[in-house]
């Protein structure tokens, strides 16, 4: 009898007593909590980079609209300052393309030049589709694309590689076209 009683009073004891819940709910919700901690600075990051990247296409392009004339190695230079703007993430993962994309007198756009850094240019005499707003005849316009290859530190092979993009379009300052001092680029067009 009395091993029941101390049975009962055992069980009764081990049921009422709350002294561990804490550790316990904390051992559970520690995974939770990890997870979504660490999902919150990845995409963060992301974010960051997503700014970055915009930064970096409207500096590049606007960088190009401020010259009359470009060269290679100005093109080189200006691409190459992208890496300052997207520090601290590395430049390796940033595909940086700027072209100038022109229109005939009836609005067909083609690639006047173009240069890229870790890319492929777009090609010279290529036709190109500009949006609606900006289809017009006679203009010049100078178009930046960047795109950056984020990878997550977690989760990376659940999701892999998260191409992170921008363009922008912008018109010319000081000429109404900047003409390409290289030898096979095409003529800026006459309006």
């Amino acid at each position: 009898m009395k091993s029941k009683r101390s049975s009962r009073r055992l069980s009764r004891r081990f049921l009422c007593n709350d002294r561990a819940i804490a550790a316990v709910e904390f051992a559970l919700m520690l995974p939770l909590m990890l997870f979504v901690f660490v999902g919150v600075a990845e995409v963060g990051e992301a974010v960051e980079i997503s700014r970055k990247v915009t930064i970096t296409t409207r500096i590049v392009t606007d960088l190009v609209t401020q010259y009359a004339t470009v060269s290679g190695t100005t093109l080189t230079t200006v691409l190459g300052a992208s890496s300052a703007v997207i520090a601290p993430y590395s430049a390796n993962n940033l595909v940086i393309t700027v072209s100038e994309i022109s229109t005939d007198a009836n609005g067909n756009a083609t690639v006047t030049w173009s240069s890229t850094l870790n890319g492929t240019a777009l090609a010279t005499g290529a036709k190109f589709t500009l949006p609606s707003a900006l289809d017009q005849p006679n203009i010049s316009l100078i178009y930046g694309q960047v795109t950056y290859s984020f990878t997550p530190v977690l989760g990376y092979k659940i999701i892999g590689t998260i191409p992170i993009t921008d363009h922008i379009y912008m018109s010319p300052r000081l000429t109404n076209c900047i003409a390409d001092t290289a030898p096979n680029s095409i003529a800026c067009p006459s309006s």
